[in-house]
């Protein structure tokens, strides 16, 4: 038990020598994608929702990969699902509003 402890802060230290790199990663990339968009972006965002509502419009999304409607539902799903964790969040309770 006594040599588990003695080796318990060198374990410590090369989890979080090994765990730097990859939280950095993260870091990195949550900074840009959690980021609000900026006013220079909106322009894009604009021709982004016309392009989507066009594609419906004219049926383009029937000419899908089964790879790519998979993904596209999957999201969709996520979104779904983390406005209902929100909901339950906000109302503090799973079922029902507290009248």
């Amino acid at each position: 038990m006594a040599s588990a402890a003695a080796k318990l802060p060198s374990l410590i230290n090369s989890a979080i020598a090994q765990a730097r790199p990859k939280f950095n990663i993260f870091l990195k990339y949550a900074r840009v994608e959690l980021a609000p968009p900026k006013a220079s972006e909106i322009p894009q965002i604009k021709a982004g929702i016309a392009k989507l509502l066009s594609s419906a419009k004219s049926g383009a999304w029937k000419q899908q990969t089964i790879k790519q409607a998979t993904l596209n539902t999957l999201v969709g799903a996520e979104v779904l699902f983390w406005f209902y964790v929100g909901e339950c969040i906000g109302k503090r309770h799973l079922i029902g509003y507290d009248v």
